[in-house]
């Protein structure tokens, strides 16, 4: 005689046993997919509250030409307040 035919609840055991690791299996793959999916939609934002890479950059030129005597410390407020507002 078969063994699972003999023993009912081990038979249950053993079919609920593959079940729960079947959906364990399905629920950790779809929590692996949902952070996926998630992470480049985190990457594509914005930092909030703080300037922009191309403004840091722009300030750096700016920096540096007033540095050099290119622009004066008027031409050098202005065109700062116009990268920090814009």
């Amino acid at each position: 005689m078969p063994l699972f035919r003999r023993r009912p609840l081990l038979r249950a055991a053993a079919v609920g046993g593959g079940a729960y690791m079947a959906g364990k299996r399905h629920a950790e793959s779809q929590a692996q997919d949902a952070t996926q999916d998630q992470a480049p939609a985190a990457a594509a934002e914005p930092p909030s509250g703080g300037i922009s890479a191309s403004a840091v950059d722009r300030l750096e030129q700016l920096g540096k030409l007033h540095e050099q005597g290119v622009l004066t410390d008027e031409e050098f407020a202005q065109e700062k307040q116009k990268v920090l507002a814009g």
